[in-house]
């Protein structure tokens, strides 16, 4: 039997952070295995995302871990070598607001503000000077990213990550865990689909989309399901410049991808989905994406969808954040799943993270308590106003 001092389960950016910062930056000297059942990582939250990153959430410990990241993003030469590069774009958000819209906007803003990040609270005037393309009638303000948001590359980040982790001394493999065995509160060995049976210290669920499946292996309730998201590149001819990352009061968001744009919002109806479905819901173009983007710029009147995909958001349908930390009541199984759509961002903060709480017992760098899982038991939701 294989042994294995700690299994992660999923070896996207949160897997591949755990394994890398536990090994890389706190000196694990155990052995840690990472069980990914698609090392080409094409149906992946993580490389099918936008692959964003903003300090514009409405609860603190969110906007500390893109800061973290951040962080990192501004390390990476040192960490993986003088090539290192996600290509990673300062363009900004500006979060747009109706006058319904507007109170949560002033708190969310007064949050951001408070913990350090550089966002600017705009007026319809100071909106349409800054951006002359853009339609401000029917808007009462916007917040804008000045610094510290803008857009990457998710292959080259995983990439880089995953491989770091490697170097640092983690094994990864490939594989589906399809059962887990414990004994009194501790889980002690995950099985295969292949068969094999991995003896185990403790186990960290990164299983993203299925991270509700993988905790049901354990009879533990895990409000976290695939919810499908489409993703649609487009071609504009008009000139559009300094585009940030918008998102409309419609709920469509928009950003520049080279000579592109793409494009997203939530489906119309919007169900747990199934997890092997990556069917585009191309619907979505001709009935929201484009009239809400003639409406916001009119220079978006002629415009050509030149290709879509779909990927899954990890949803948390308790309040729409993760869960990161250990299981109350079997003590050696951590979660580190259900970010609904801001995951990638924060791989690096909550990797870092579960591995203190798995070394030390406690968070050392970020305190990310607020995500535990007893927030179930006791009926308190964190809920984050701010899912694009």
């Amino acid at each position: 039997m294989k042994q294995a001092d700690l299994v992660i389960i999923g070896g996207a950016i949160m897997g591949a952070s755990v394994a890398y910062f536990l090994k890389k930056d706190l000196g694990f000297e155990g052995s840690v295995l990472v069980v990914e059942k698609d090392p080409t990582y094409a149906n992946s939250s993580t490389t099918l995302s936008a692959a964003s990153i903003r300090q514009q959430f409405s609860t603190p410990e969110n906007i500390a871990l893109s800061q973290y990241g951040l962080q990192f993003f501004s390390e990476l030469k040192d960490r993986f070598g003088p090539d290192a590069d996600i290509a990673y774009h300062e363009g900004g958000y500006l979060i747009l607001a109706s006058e319904a819209g507007l109170p949560i906007l002033q708190n969310n803003y007064k949050t951001q503000i408070a913990c350090g990040a550089d966002i600017e609270l705009m007026c319809p005037d100071e909106m349409k000077k800054t951006f002359p393309w853009l339609n401000v009638e029917d808007l009462a303000a916007g917040a804008y990213g000045r610094s510290g948001e803008g857009w990457f590359d998710a292959h080259m980040f995983l990439d880089l990550v995953r491989k770091g982790a490697i170097a640092a001394g983690a094994e990864f493999i490939k594989g589906t865990v399809v059962a887990m065995e414990k004994q009194g509160s501790k889980v002690t060995a995950v099985k295969l689909d292949n068969g094999d049976t991995i003896a185990c210290g403790a186990v960290v669920n990164c299983a993203g989309a299925n991270a509700g499946k993988v905790a049901a292996l354990l009879d533990i309730p895990l409000p976290i399901e695939p919810r499908k998201r489409t993703i649609f590149v487009i071609d504009n001819k008009k000139p559009h410049p300094n585009m940030p990352l918008i998102t409309d009061t419609s709920g469509v968001y928009i950003r520049p991808e080279g000579e592109f744009f793409i494009s997203g919002c939530p489906p119309i109806e919007d169900p747990a989905a199934d997890y092997e479905d990556h069917d585009p819901h191309y619907d979505l173009f001709d009935e929201v994406i484009w009239p809400a983007l003639y409406n916001r710029m009119p220079g978006f009147d002629a415009i050509k969808m030149t290709n879509a995909w779909a990927g899954h958001y990890e949803y948390c349908t308790l309040d729409q954040n993760a869960f990161i930390g250990a299981h109350p009541e079997i003590t050696n199984f951590y979660i580190n799943a259900g970010y609904s759509g801001h995951g990638l961002q924060h791989g690096p903060g909550a990797g870092r993270g579960i591995g203190e709480l798995f070394l030390f017992g406690e968070y050392r760098s970020l305190d990310l308590s607020i995500f535990g899982y007893e927030r179930i038991a006791n009926n308190k939701p964190v809920r984050e106003f701010n899912i694009i």
